[in-house]
């Protein structure tokens, strides 16, 4: 109805281009403005000025030989006061930036190995920024950002770079369970080396105490009874614990059946072989 009586409104971030019998005449700003197509005035179009974004999909191949699809966001607006150059210069603008997207993205990732393009993707999409702003200003275009969003290797490299990365983790798991392990086999030495050291230690104390405790008895008899000898003493006390076992097997409950000698003889046999246990003990000792 505005164009009926000669006016045309321009919404907010928009503006139109004016031509007068065909040729640019001006940009008209957002608003109201005057336009008397009875004298050859007509609107051309519109052009936004808000930042676009164009998201490309593009197949390559790095140094070593890996197909992948990078993805890059493009992010780009029209200038105001270059925006004759860009409604009239490009036919279709986002071909154009894809076309130098293409250029710089298949030019840049074959000098790299696959992990490398992971590592440099910033240094990739700078690339593309740059290359695309040099080309685009002369276009009436302003490029707000470069983005690479996405990196996709072939599914079967993929996956071959997830086996590989599970058998890394898994040989580290490995390591350091058969490290516990070891730990764990070296402490339980450890314990045992010292209970067995210290169990020593105590038979050695127990022995020493019997030993000193039949020395005194064995001095102190000989003092009380004048005729005796030390001989007879050891024989005595030596004949005295031998029947105190033998009581104690006996009055056991859960004893098993022990099978002795049994007689003067033997019990004479016992006692020589006790006594010379003792004697070669405190030679040795000496």
């Amino acid at each position: 109805m505005g164009q009926c009586f000669g006016c045309i409104q321009v919404g907010q971030s928009t503006v139109a281009v004016k031509e007068h019998f065909g040729k640019f005449d001006k940009v008209l700003e957002p608003g109201c403005h005057c336009m008397p197509w009875c004298c050859g005035y007509k609107l051309a179009g519109k052009l936004s000025l808000r930042v676009n974004q164009l998201d490309v999909r593009c197949e390559t191949k790095t140094k070593d030989n890996v197909f992948v699809t990078v993805v890059a966001s493009v992010q780009y607006r029209a200038l105001s006061d270059k925006a004759s150059d860009a409604f009239y210069k490009l036919s279709n603008t986002k071909q154009q930036v894809q076309a130098y997207v293409f250029d710089v993205i298949r030019a840049s990732v074959p000098k790299l190995p696959l992990d490398d393009v992971f590592l440099q993707k910033n240094d990739i999409a700078r690339g593309v920024e740059e290359e695309l702003e040099k080309a685009m200003s002369g276009y009436g275009f302003e490029i707000v950002q470069t983005l690479i969003v996405d990196i996709e290797p072939d599914q079967h490299v993929k996956r071959s770079m997830n086996e590989i990365n599970a058998a890394a983790r898994m040989r580290v798991a490995a390591s350091e369970k058969a490290e516990a392990e070891k730990i764990l086999q070296i402490k339980r030495a450890e314990g045992e080396a010292e209970s067995k050291y210290l169990s020593g230690l105590g038979i050695a104390r127990q022995r020493q105490a019997i030993v000193d405790g039949l020395r005194d008895s064995v001095l102190a008899f000989s003092e009380n009874v004048p005729g005796t000898s030390s001989k007879d003493v050891m024989d005595m006390v030596l004949l005295t614990q031998y029947f105190d076992t033998m009581k104690e097997i006996g009055a056991s409950s859960k004893s098993n059946a022990v099978f002795l000698p049994h007689g003067p003889g033997a019990v004479k046999d016992i006692a020589s072989q006790i006594r010379e246990g003792l004697l070669q003990a405190e030679g040795v000792a000496a």
